[in-house]
């Protein structure tokens, strides 16, 4: 019954291509300004009032992904709830020592609702916006977004999406969370106004096969082998190359454009260092500090 199931979703997902890629190719030209985790220098990382922000700046929203323990897809970078700018529901500091203990995956939503994650000031970001937020559920965030932009006459947001466990988990896993996500993506009919991007290329392999309109971003850290991993990972070439900026040259840029591929380093920091990978060519770079666009 599930390569049944799967199987119709890929005709769909090949029919309904002819009719999504000019949207998608169209959502993502032009220098792309991405706002890391909604821009987490500035508002709480993966919270509605950061994605709103990023709006505010005209930037894409980048975001990561987990699903909870009663498959809820959730808007959070890390598999563990972050005890460095967190308060439980009484007030009090989520402590390092409790990290283990709540695991994304071991909690329902109800429980990650309740944890606070923007009130508590945050050194690496000194210049957030110390407000009260929340972990968001995907279909929320989305919603709020697109709420948002449509009453502040802002143009639609555009998304960049991180399906990103990182603990151990299989194809069956992935199917699953990639179909969780989608279901969500095309119910909102944002799948023209999206793209997908992952470490884990299982996620991206999952992606390309059931939903082969959806741009594809390969995410590549500074520690991680050069270009070439690419198509040693890969059983296809992705749309985007998305590597630490550090790994970024000239050479580079000219190489991935070669191909078809556009370049969008991630996370980049300074003004300086933005300007310097424009000069270099990059289609797009991924910040912290959205405002430093402007």
């Amino acid at each position: 019954m599930i390569i049944t199931i799967y199987n119709q979703m890929r005709i769909y997902s090949i029919i309904a291509a002819a009719l999504l890629i000019p949207a998608a190719v169209a959502a993502q030209t032009g220098f792309d300004k991405q706002s890391h985790r909604g821009g987490a220098g500035l508002y709480a990382e993966n919270t509605i009032a950061a994605a709103k922000n990023a709006l505010r700046l005209g930037t894409t929203i980048e975001m990561d992904l987990y699903m909870s323990k009663d498959s809820q897809i959730v808007v959070t970078h890390d598999p563990h709830i972050v005890a460095a700018y967190t308060l439980h529901p009484n007030g009090k500091p989520v402590l390092p020592e409790e990290e283990k203990d709540l695991l994304i995956k071991n909690l329902a939503y109800s429980e990650i609702a309740q944890i606070e994650t923007g009130l508590r000031p945050y050194d690496k970001y000194p210049r957030r916006k110390n407000i009260y937020a929340h972990i968001p559920r995907f279909a929320d965030l989305i919603d709020s977004a697109e709420h948002y932009a449509r009453v502040n006459h802002l143009p639609p947001p555009q998304y960049n999406i991180q399906p990103g466990p990182a603990y151990t988990i299989t194809d069956d896993f992935r199917k699953d969370f990639i179909k969780k996500m989608m279901d969500i993506i095309i119910s909102r009919k944002i799948q023209g106004r999206a793209m997908i991007q992952a470490f884990d290329t299982g996620m991206l392999e999952v992606t390309r096969k059931y939903y082969p309109y959806m741009p594809i971003s390969f995410l590549l850290g500074k520690d991680e082998a050069t270009f070439d991993e690419i198509f040693k990972r890969l059983s296809f070439k992705p749309d985007i190359y998305s590597p630490h900026y550090t790994m970024v040259t000239p050479e580079l840029v000219k190489k991935c454009h070669a191909l078809g591929m556009k370049v969008l380093p991630w996370t980049v920091n300074t003004r300086k260092e933005i300007e310097d990978l424009k000069a270099m060519g990059v289609d797009g770079i991924i910040t912290d500090y959205p405002d430093f666009y402007n």
